[in-house]
């Protein structure tokens, strides 16, 4: 498995994208996409020769990040990439991972199968086996 992207939770992902392009040389990967099963607005940023950052913003006050974001949000997850999801989450429960939400279709991925869980001091693991971004932007 290999880090795939950086997860950072934001009240404003409109806010966050400028602070990422402007601060940080980064540029807007992918259009909003709204993820109605996690309850939140994802957008991807992309910069030649780092690591992708995913903004995430709650899209309700029932979105399980959302007391998180207005507490000033922050890093949420590593994502990790695996050649192989199912296989990837039997290897992290076998190994004291907790599984938070079993593999289901994730809007930002174009609903490939995603999987959450918690490791040892309280990190948070997105897991994916895919490289598809859900409304990337070309160019």
């Amino acid at each position: 498995m290999n880090i795939d992207h950086i997860g950072v939770i934001t009240k404003s992902i409109e806010n966050s994208i400028n602070q990422w392009t402007k601060t940080f040389g980064y540029k807007q990967a992918t259009k909003l996409v709204n993820n109605t099963r996690q309850k939140v607005n994802v957008v991807f940023m992309k910069k030649e020769g780092s690591i992708d950052i995913k903004l995430v913003e709650p899209s309700c006050e029932t979105s399980p990040i959302y007391k998180f974001a207005m507490r000033g949000g922050g890093l949420h997850h590593l994502c990790f990439k695996s050649d192989k999801l199912d296989n990837a989450v039997d290897f992290l429960t076998d190994n004291n991972c907790l599984l938070i939400s079993k593999p289901q279709p994730g809007e930002a991925f174009e609903n490939e199968n995603i999987a959450f869980l918690l490791s040892a001091n309280n990190l948070n693991i997105e897991l994916i086996d895919t490289d598809k971004r859900a409304n990337k932007i070309n160019g």
